[in-house]
This record gives C-alpha cells, structure tokens and sequence, in this order.
C-alpha cells in the first residue's frame, strides 16, 4: 500500500492560514504572555479562538462523531508542525495537552451525561481539565504500582492519595484521576478512572511544583498550566462519575495516551523548525575569525545534521500518523514509540546547535531557546520515559524473528553449502566445460 502524505487544496488553504494566523496573531501575543493575568490571557485569546472555529479548525483531534472535525492523523500532523512553533498556539486551536487527552478519553469511554457535563464545554474551552495519574512515591514509568484508591461507599467512591506533576492541576475545573478500585487483581483489572471537580472538600491543590520549566515559586495566576502537586483527602464523587467501567482505567489510558505521544511528536517537528531558522539567520548574519559563521564547515555539519534530522523525523511522524488512519492507534504502538524517542532526540540536538550558534545570546532570556531547551528535557519523560518506549519497540520487533540452533542463518559456509546442492546441475555443467 502506498504512502499518501498530502492534502487536498481545500486544507492546504487552511495550512496557509495557520501559517499567516501563527505569524500575527499568535507569535507577537507569545512575546507578552508571561505578563498576563489569567483573566487577561482569557481577553486576548477568546477572539483568536472564535477566528479559528469559524475556520473549523478547532479541537482537530477528534472524529467528528465525537464532536471534532474528523480530519485523521496525517492532516493533524500538518497541522502541529505549524501549531508547534509556539507552546501557546495548540491551546487557541482546542487542541492542547491535557485538555485534548482528556476530550479523547471522555469521548471514548464517558457516557451521554459525562459528555453533556464535561466533553462539551471542554471542547467549547469553557471548561480546563487536568489528568492525575503520576505519583511521587512510586516510579511514574510504572503506573502498575499507583498507590491512592478509590472505595466504593454506599453511591459513592472516596479517594484518598497523593499526586504530582498534574499538569494545568492549578488551573483545572476538574480532574481525570488514576485510582485502584479493586487492589484484589492485577493493576491492568484494578484501576479506573474518575472524574473529580476541583472544587470539591479534599481537593488540596499544595503547590505548582517548581521544575525546569516553570523554575521558581510564582502565584498560580502567573503560572497557569503548571504541574500541580495534589492530595485528595477522603474525596467523595458520585459513583457516576467513573469513566467506563470499573478496571478499566489502563485501557482507556492507553488509547489516551497513544494518540497524545504522537501529537507531542508533531509538535516537536515545528519546534525544531523554529530553532533551525533562527540557528540559519544568526549563522549568515555573525561575523567571527575572518567570516561569516555560515562559512565555517563546523557551522555547516550542524546545519546539514539538523536538517537531515528533522526531516527524517517528519518522515517518521507522517509515518506513524499514516499507520494510525490506517490501522487504529492499537495496532501502531511500535510506529508511536519510535516517533516518540526518535523525536525527543531530535528536538533536543536541534535546540542545542542553535544555542551554540548564537553563543551566550542563546544561553540568556533574550531569545526563547533557553525555555525552549528545558522544555524539551521533558519530551523524554512526558508520556512514558524513552526507555520504556525503546523496551515496547525492541520486545515487539523480536516477535517477528525465530531463534535458530546451531549456525546463524546468514552463516556462509552453512549457505555455500546449500546453495551447492541446490545449483549442483549448474556446477555440473561448468566443470564439464571446464
């Protein structure tokens, strides 16, 4: 079957809208951010975000079943590479992590009221959300061993546990939280998922928790969409409010979280340009030792890697977006996985040549690549750490391989062998000949 990575006129028209739309409206908006309150980033956004419904260009990572509007993966992944030059573009298209994770979630596995109350004014970006699942005390690489729970109380469930890096938790209207509910199976059968308001007793939102990204102890307001630490203290919420059914919360986070690995991936390809460009213009406009940067050959290695790199990831990505069109998110978590680690890498290298391009200009806050850099040290944990990804890649290359005894099958002395009994009446011939 052949690879169909372009689009039709139509959404390339669409494309190149973004494209101006990121330009003006987004990029200069991007330069002031950090100084808005809550209420004013509301003031400046809400008019971006109505321009972009009326282009049908909202919440584009759901079917149109599912109240999105059904353009598949490969048109989502055309899309990010332009959304993902700014961290604050993907929220004004109604397609930002968590929020986009969790419409997923509710549009698969809610029923008609979770989705009256809480799908439909997510999607309208009326509502925040927030998905709880890391702890602090057990290895977030391995949520087999989630601690706090859920206990069923007559028409209720009460949870108790600590939680951290919930991201936009500070923020949020409510919360997707990973619990068990049944500690007597296996944790794939034990854990669900529940629905809780944020502003419900025992909700104790403790702190935005200060990491390489948002470094320092701010004021919630001056930080919205940090990663908000939270314990829930005999929390009580209608036995309606779990998603699905009891033990089903590692099925649905797997069909949440595959598809959120992949859009990061896209993301980081638009990231990765913006760093590029900005590496390309400093390299023709410094001059040092007798030339310009861009005349120097080591200039030139990382100008050539980068370029090489990022398309190939893009190759990759349109890869795994096509295999998921094609086949379902299940059946490409091979294709996911190695967008995943091969992206991470990537984007990385990309960010940290141009830093050394622009020398301490780069290293200062002058420019947006040293957020950029501590951002993309995230991309190797968030949504599973790259060696659990290379584990699921390699364990489920190996199924398609048979140990043999004795030599390996490209063993040429065993093969000449072979291939001399199998030709004999060729051999035959050319001695007689001879």
């Amino acid at each position: 079957m052949a690879w169909d990575f372009s689009t039709e006129p139509e959404f390339q028209e669409k494309l190149d809208w973004m494209e101006v739309f990121l330009k003006e409206e987004i990029l200069p908006l991007e330069a002031i951010a950090e100084e808005l309150t809550i209420e004013q980033w509301q003031q400046a956004t809400d008019p971006l975000k109505e321009e972009v419904k009326k282009r049908d260009l909202w919440a584009c990572h759901l079917d149109s079943e599912l109240g999105g509007q059904g353009y598949g993966q490969v048109k989502l992944a055309l899309m990010h590479e332009i959304l993902g030059r700014s961290p604050i573009a993907p929220p004004i298209f109604g397609n930002s992590a968590p929020d986009s994770g969790n419409a997923e979630l509710l549009a698969i596995g809610g029923d008609a009221e979770q989705k009256r109350k809480w799908l439909d004014p997510l999607l309208a970006g009326e509502l925040r959300s927030a998905f709880s699942m890391t702890e602090p005390e057990v290895a977030g690489s391995d949520p087999t061993l989630i601690r706090t729970q859920a206990v069923l109380d007559g028409d209720e469930y009460v949870i108790n546990g600590h939680k951290w890096y919930t991201s936009n938790g500070s923020v949020a209207d409510f919360l997707i939280v990973m619990a068990v509910t049944n500690p007597d199976v296996h944790p794939y059968q034990g854990c669900s998922m529940l629905v809780v308001p944020t502003d419900i007793e025992g909700v104790e939102i403790v702190r935005d928790v200060p990491n390489m990204h948002h470094p320092y102890k701010t004021p919630f307001a001056r930080q919205p969409g940090g990663h908000a630490e939270i314990r829930y203290n005999d929390v009580r919420v209608p036995k309606e409010n779990i998603i699905g059914n009891p033990g089903d919360g590692f099925v649905l986070a797997q069909k949440r979280l595959g598809p959120g690995r992949i859009h990061h991936a896209m993301r980081w390809i638009g990231q990765a340009r913006r760093a590029f460009d900005m590496m390309c213009e400093r390299s023709l406009s410094r001059f040092s030792h007798g030339s310009l940067l861009s005349d120097k050959q080591m200039i030139q290695d990382f100008i050539a890697t980068t370029k090489m790199e990022i398309e190939a990831t893009k190759m990759l990505c349109m890869y795994a977006a096509w295999h998921m069109d094609q086949y379902g998110a299940s059946a490409s978590r091979v294709e996911i996985a190695m967008i995943k680690v091969y992206g991470t890498k990537m984007l990385f290298n990309a960010i940290d040549r141009s830093i050394q391009v622009h020398g301490a200009l780069g290293y200062t806050t002058d420019l947006p690549l040293e957020e950029m850099y501590r951002m993309a040290r995230a991309s190797r944990l968030v949504d599973g750490a790259d060696e659990v990804h290379k584990v699921t890649i390699a364990r489920k290359t190996l199924k398609g391989y048979e140990p043999v005894e004795g030599w390996p099958t490209e063993h040429i002395p065993t093969r000449r062998q072979t291939a001399q009994s199998k030709f004999a009446h060729l051999l035959e011939t050319t001695t007689a000949n001879m």
